[in-house]
Parts: structure tokens; C-alpha cells; sequence
């Protein structure tokens, strides 16, 4: 089949039944972590829209490797959230810091090659500042509760 051609039918009912452990409500639109209060999903809003003025054939590779650092974020911070056990969601919140700092020294690469203007770097490092102290203020809290 071609990549093309997919879905080649409409999509059947799954021959199971699919149940949500309760870490997802009904209502949530993001199951990331309350206590950053979407600010990991602002981050990388915030950092794609920046790189969507670039040029991009000269500098394809820097701008996929923000844009993935920035979506990474809050992509483990969900995955995270979506584990069993609190310590798998510790690993994933520090997986998250890691690609946090993954974009910050990308910011500074940006910054020496004129791709991003002084302002735009100074508001990534406070953003990224503010979301490192809660996603340490987290683990800390999760640590002491198990």
C-alpha cells in the first residue's frame, strides 16, 4: 500500500475495549501537568513561531532541532504524566528539562547568527527560567510523596 493510500478503508471499531486509567478527564485538552499550567505548551508556541519568519533552506536543520526541542518539552512532560508508576513521570520531567536546555542553547546559536532578535532570546531564557523552577518545584513534590 502507498503511504498515499492510507487510510486505504474507513477505520473499524477496535476488537477491544480502549479505557483511560483516569489520568485523562473528559474535560482536559492537555494531559500535561496542572502545576505549569500549560506554560511547557506556550514555550513551544512561542519558539515555532519565531523560527516560522527563518529561512529556511539554509538553516532546515537548526530550525527542525528548536522546533523538536521546544514540542519536546511538553511532549515528555505528557508522556510522563500518562505512566504508572511517579517515578517514570520523574524520568520524564527530567527528559523534559533536557530538551529545555537543548532549546536554550539552540536560542543562543540563533542569537550569534542573528536568526533571533536580542528580545526574542532574553523571553525564551525567562520562559524557559519559569518553567525550570516548576518542573523542579514538581519533581520535588512527587519525590516527597512517594
Amino acid at each position: 500500500m502507498a503511504t498515499g493510500d492510507w487510510p486505504a478503508r474507513a477505520p473499524q471499531a477496535l476488537p477491544f475495549k480502549v479505557e483511560l486509567r483516569g489520568t485523562l478527564s473528559k474535560n482536559s485538552t492537555f494531559p500535561g501537568s496542572p502545576a505549569l499550567q500549560g506554560g511547557e505548551l506556550h514555550f513551544a508556541d512561542f519558539v515555532i513561531s519565531l523560527t516560522d519568519s527563518l529561512p529556511q533552506v539554509k538553516h532546515i536543520r537548526l530550525i527542525g532541532q528548536i522546533e523538536s526541542a521546544a514540542a519536546s518539552l511538553a511532549q515528555n512532560i505528557a508522556e510522563g504524566k500518562g505512566r504508572q508508576y511517579k517515578k517514570e513521570f520523574i524520568q520524564f520531567l527530567y527528559i523534559a528539562e533536557g530538551s529545555l536546555f537543548e532549546a536554550l542553547t539552540l536560542t543562543v546559536i540563533f542569537k550569534r547568527r542573528d536568526l533571533f532578535a536580542e528580545k526574542d532570546a532574553l523571553e525564551i531564557r525567562k520562559r524557559a527560567e519559569l518553567i525550570d523552577r516548576k518542573l523542579h518545584g514538581l519533581i520535588n513534590s512527587l519525590r516527597s510523596r512517594q
